[in-house]
């Protein structure tokens, strides 16, 4: 087996890994909708809605044009085989997984209850309060607590602000998990009426529990350095994550190698390529990436691997933006090529191409396929019609090639409102507590 390998190989690892090798299916339903996410581990939310939700994005990249109905099935069914938890932020992960983040879960009570001081001390009487309705009436939607709470409230502290909060305090310290949802409002209710009973009899020890989400982020990575494991599941703790690289190594499922142009203070980089990893001739892909997509999540990472400096530039004044309000990494064969910043005018069942730019290295047929993915997407969204700005050195080629595709003017101020009927900060609900240091 190789010790070093080429950025081009380490490429075709990566991609691999992710399923890029593969040829999408003539249809995807529940079997590979499953197969897709099993080989990602986790699927991150994100409330941006300008072209689709992003948990969606990372399944038609894989598998194509499917029914998004059929994923709403397998994530928000009564007894959904996944739940939301922090893992990869807020994510999606098997619901047989709950385990694996109870170390996680444990360190975030302790850094939430442990000062007198502090919030969930302060406000202990609305969190056991949360918590009993939770007991007494089973999972509840944050609206039918809502309505309660004006009939017990106590003081001016006990808004719908609190509330969220004490049932956020609840949720990452794993007493309350999301039991579905209802539109995109979650349901919570208490883990024992969400999680398999199996499950939360067998918790997993934290060195335990850190080896094997590493030997995962291995397997999704196909090849990586310590840092790219560490932030599949945002684990700060280095220490444990070479601990756990020592123990896999040792059992045989990771071997150290080196990677071309990975370097660490002018040495090669540290970095380790999982036994069952494969290494492909080539990889035929083409596909519209997200921003939360692993193969490009972790910045860092996808400089190494692609060259590609990305930075999603949403809160970047718009006068100030290079590529766009939300630009889409565009991957052709083994290599990102390009970024297009895309948004649905379903108002007048229009893709809007609001720019395109290309990276270098692309092949000559880069425009083509470019096209034919903007096609799928637009019938995956169900637009007919497809417009190109005029910003970006990329959007010439593409309208040369969709000769079917209108014109239209965009700049880096160019408006971004939704449609009235596509909220887009309602999804992910993101916490409201201070996660960034979590372990």
């Amino acid at each position: 087996m190789k010790e070093k390998l080429s950025l081009a190989e380490a490429r075709r690892i990566a991609l691999a890994a992710q399923g890029f090798a593969r040829a999408r299916p003539d249809s995807a339903g529940t079997r590979q909708l499953n197969l897709a996410i099993t080989r990602m581990a986790t699927l991150q939310i994100d409330s941006v809605n300008v072209f689709a939700r992003s948990h969606y994005m990372p399944l038609f990249s894989r598998v194509g044009a499917y029914d998004t109905a059929a994923l709403d099935r397998l994530l928000f069914a009564r007894r959904p085989p996944y739940v939301e938890y922090w893992a990869h932020v807020a994510s999606f992960i098997p619901a047989t997984d709950w385990s694996l983040f109870r170390f996680r879960m444990e360190e975030m009570r302790a850094r939430y209850t442990a000062r007198d001081d502090g919030w969930f001390s302060s406000n202990r009487e609305i969190v056991e309060w949360v918590r009993a309705e939770l007991a007494a009436r089973g999972p509840l939607r944050p609206a039918q607590i809502e309505h309660d709470v004006q009939e017990v409230r106590r003081g001016p502290w006990w808004d719908w602000d609190v509330v969220k909060r004490a049932l956020e305090h609840l949720w990452v310290c794993g007493e309350v998990a999301i039991a579905g949802r209802r539109g995109f409002e979650r349901r919570y209710g208490l883990a024992e009426h969400v999680i398999p009973a199996d499950v939360l009899a067998a918790p997993v020890a934290r060195p335990d529990a850190i080896r094997e989400l590493v030997r995962r982020a291995a397997v999704a990575y196909g090849v990586a350095t310590a840092s790219d494991l560490a932030d599949y599941w945002r684990i700060r703790d280095r220490k444990a994550i070479l601990a756990a690289v020592g123990d896999l190594v040792d059992a045989g499922e990771l071997r150290p190698v080196t990677v071309e142009g990975w370097t660490t203070a002018g040495r090669p980089a540290k970095a380790w390529m999982h036994a069952d990893a494969a290494l492909p001739r080539r990889i035929d892909a083409t596909a519209l990436l997200t921003p939360f997509d692993p193969v490009v999540w972790f910045r860092e990472r996808a400089e190494r691997l692609f060259d590609f400096e990305y930075r999603i530039e949403i809160y970047t004044p718009a006068p100030q933006r290079r590529f766009g309000y939300y630009s889409l990494p565009v991957l052709v064969g083994d290599d990102v090529v390009g970024r297009v910043d895309l948004k649905a005018d379903r108002a007048r069942s229009t893709l809007l191409v609001q720019s395109a730019w290309w990276e270098h290295g692309r092949p000559m047929d880069a425009a083509a396929r470019l096209s034919d993915e903007l096609r799928l997407a637009a019938r995956w969204q169900g637009l007919e019609h497809i417009s190109v700005s005029r910003w970006g050195d990329a959007v010439d080629d593409l309208a040369d090639v969709l000769t079917e595709a209108r014109r239209h003017d965009a700049g880096p101020d160019a408006p971004v409102a939704l449609a009235d009927d596509e909220p887009g900060a309602d999804f992910a609900e993101e916490s409201v507590l201070d996660l960034a240091g979590s372990a």
